[in-house]
């Protein structure tokens, strides 16, 4: 057993009601955190200025609730904690880890929403159109006005154990090229903002969806150029709908809202679900 007491986290994204997705992935961490008799921290991800919307925020909090989900921590907001985000690009900027980048605007939406399989699959591998052919610490203090990628040592094998799918391996250079950590906005990608913020709020599991598992090795390198020790990680099967895809706001998946409503018409407390393994059904 660790000597180091169980921290986990929800980290919901107010870009959209939640689904049954975002609450089985949740229970998940939960009843891994409670069986752990450790403590769940819940952070809000609203970096997404564009996609996160007041009406969002407001149900949020009330349909975790209602999900039967709580926490222990929180709820602490990305939108609040520019300075941790900034901190970490410094660190990777004197270390020349990062460099100004021009490339597309599609790329850097991407960067700012957790990605998920169908999105990175579709996602070529950074051609290193400016890259610069050494690393080289950088002078300054602040983002300015670029975008900003991480310079991933190409070819490198990253590692790791996952706690639901056992051992994982991807290749730097293949499996994913040189990604994006700041926007010329000034806003930090899911990337190097979840890996700053799990590292300072001390998470040592990250329980999360199986569509995340590539991301992992990305973070991987975030941690270790950031001097902190990585958590360990859980990545749940996804759940599925009808046509046998995964659930996704994007691709107007039945809420919580909307199931909460339909539970107190039919009288039921029980919904159904499918996932990767088997039916399950979900008690709120």
């Amino acid at each position: 057993m660790s000597e180091t007491p169980y921290r986990g986290r929800l980290a919901p994204s107010p870009t959209g009601l939640l689904h049954l997705g975002h609450a089985a992935t949740f229970r998940a961490a939960q009843e891994r955190a409670r069986s752990a008799a450790g403590r769940i921290v819940l952070r809000i991800e609203d970096l997404d200025r564009e996609r996160c919307r007041p009406e969002f925020v407001d149900s949020l909090l009330d349909d975790l609730r209602w999900a039967g989900l709580t926490w222990d921590e929180g709820p602490f907001w990305q939108s609040e904690r520019g300075d941790v985000y900034l901190a970490a690009w410094r660190v990777l900027a004197a270390a020349g880890l990062v460099y100004p980048c021009r490339c597309t605007r599609k790329d850097l939406a991407r960067a700012l929403s957790a990605p998920h399989a169908e999105d990175e699959q579709a996602e070529p591998i950074y051609p290193g159109t400016c890259r610069p052919p050494e690393a080289q610490p950088r002078p300054e203090t602040e983002p300015g006005s670029s975008n900003w990628r991480f310079r991933v040592p190409g070819g490198e094998v990253i590692e790791f154990v996952d706690g639901h799918h056992g051992p994982q391996r991807f290749v730097a250079g293949v499996d994913f090229g040189d990604f994006l950590v700041w926007r010329r906005d000034s806003v930090p990608s899911y990337q190097l903002a979840v890996v700053a913020d799990d590292a300072a709020m001390g998470i040592t599991e990250v329980v999360r969806g199986a569509d995340l598992l590539r991301s992992t090795a990305l973070q991987i390198l975030l941690y270790r150029a950031l001097g902190a020790p990585p958590p360990a990680w859980h990545h749940v099967p996804l759940v599925l709908g009808p046509d046998g895809r995964r659930l996704a706001k994007r691709a107007g998946a039945h809420s919580l809202r909307e199931l909460r409503q339909l539970a107190i018409v039919s009288g039921s407390d029980s919904v159904r679900c499918s996932s990767h393994d088997a039916g399950q059904s979900f008690s709120p």
